[in-house]
């Protein structure tokens, strides 16, 4: 497409309609083309955030297993002597939710 080449052409400025050359008016992000007066950049907060993303889990984890502890306590709130007992760690461990009465005073 061939476009106009004269010498200076005249453009008008889309903010304060001022005529200027048309090599002097810049063109803005929103698309309109102003004066050097006019011209404003488009503001940093407009700019898309960029993704900073934090690491999920490493890869196939192989942890220290000889810090695991052997013994640990147990704490109930049943009066059977057992607050703070020092167990062993069993190979399997099973346990079960008993009843619960709520009274109201």
């Amino acid at each position: 497409m061939a476009f106009a080449s004269y010498k200076n052409p005249w453009g008008i400025c889309d903010r304060c309609g001022f005529r200027y050359y048309l090599k002097n008016l810049r063109k803005e992000w929103n698309g309109l083309k102003t004066c050097p007066e006019c011209y404003e950049p488009k503001h940093p907060q407009l700019q898309p955030r960029t993704n900073i993303v934090d690491p999920q889990a490493v890869r196939e984890p192989r942890p220290d297993i000889s810090t695991i502890p052997n013994t640990f306590k147990l704490y109930t709130n049943v009066d059977l002597g057992i607050i703070g007992t020092e167990l062993t760690t069993p190979t399997k461990m099973t346990s079960a939710l008993g009843e619960v009465t709520v009274t109201t005073s």
